[in-house]
């Protein structure tokens, strides 16, 4: 009984939350439960490069301004060749991400609502999400499995992860929230 209170409880402050809502490149594989801490420490490393060059990536896109100078213009250039290359890279490192299939997951730095497909058979697993602006490098995060739903769907916590990796998924949450709403403002369709 108490554990589906935990588990209600989990549910409920998920669902308040900001979340990241879309179709996303993403796997999931088993995963043993509890984590050796030297395997959840690397995780966690990881997540926080991962996290950290997506903000590098945001940060760059943001600073474009409108001003007219030579030295603005060639900033510029040099900015679209470096996001050309880190697609080429990507295409190299990942070649067949564009025929992987995508799925709808809504996910904050709690944790994830997975789709039926997408549903582990055990307790715990690892969701590999491969973010737009550098999908050789996802987000590797251990889940645990706190309520299965009659349609299939699966809500899962974050397991074993830091203040800075939540702070990290707080900042990406909010930007993916803050680039839909302006994309809905100008009339287009959002992506994930």
């Amino acid at each position: 009984m108490e554990n589906e209170a935990m588990n209600a409880s989990a549910w409920d402050e998920f669902q308040q939350l900001l979340a990241c809502e879309g179709d996303w490149l993403a796997e999931l594989e088993p995963l043993a439960l509890p984590l050796d801490e030297r395997v959840a420490a690397g995780y966690a490393e990881r997540n926080l490069s991962a996290l950290g060059m997506l903000d590098v990536l945001d940060e760059r896109s943001a600073d474009v301004s409108d001003e007219d100078s030579p030295l603005v213009q060639d900033l510029a250039r040099m900015d679209a060749k470096l996001t050309a290359l880190i697609h080429i890279i990507n295409r190299v490192l990942i070649p067949d991400a564009l025929t992987r299939p995508h799925h709808a997951l809504r996910f904050n730095a709690l944790g994830v609502l997975l789709p039926p497909e997408l549903a582990p058979a055990g307790e715990g697993a690892l969701l590999r999400i491969r973010l737009d602006g550098c999908p050789s490098f996802p987000l590797e995060l251990p889940v645990r499995v706190e309520r299965r739903f009659p349609d299939g769907r699966v809500f899962a916590t974050f397991e074993n992860h830091s203040e800075h990796l939540s702070e990290g998924l707080e900042r990406m949450v909010f930007r993916h929230h803050r680039r839909r709403v302006a994309v809905t403002r100008q009339g287009h369709v959002p992506t994930a």
